[in-house]
């Protein structure tokens, strides 16, 4: 079973920064992808970044570009996220996911384009 453990949130005040870490842990797999999403209280759970291996592209929400940066390393099943400039809106659960297979993907905006996620990390931005 493939286990996706993230780590780093916490709680910073508005302009502040925070770097979320994710790593997969158990069976030996390789991804073909690995992102993040977030989900605020009373929200859907909504798309942050993502980065697609070989040749490494990533792809970001409209609302954190310029302020968050993915980052990881394939070889290692290892993912960061950069978050600088965070405000309130920001305040989430954040998911680390992962895409175990290599079949066509239409989207990597969409959760379903995941098959693997991790238990979350809170992130809280006080104003």
């Amino acid at each position: 079973q493939v286990q996706l453990v993230e780590s780093g949130g916490g709680l910073v005040q508005a302009g502040g920064s925070l770097r979320l870490s994710c790593e997969i842990s158990g069976r030996a797999v390789s991804t073909s992808a690995m992102g993040w999403f977030r989900q605020a209280p009373g929200k859907e759970r909504e798309f942050v970044a993502a980065i697609v291996w070989s040749p490494d592209h990533t792809y970001s929400a409209d609302d954190v570009k310029g302020r968050f940066t993915i980052s990881g390393d394939s070889a290692k099943n290892t993912v960061y996220l950069q978050m600088n400039s965070l405000q309130p809106e920001d305040t989430a659960v954040y998911y680390c996911a992962a895409r175990t297979t290599f079949r066509f993907v239409r989207s990597w905006y969409v959760a379903s384009s995941y098959d693997s996620w991790g238990q979350g990390t809170q992130v809280t931005v006080s104003s």
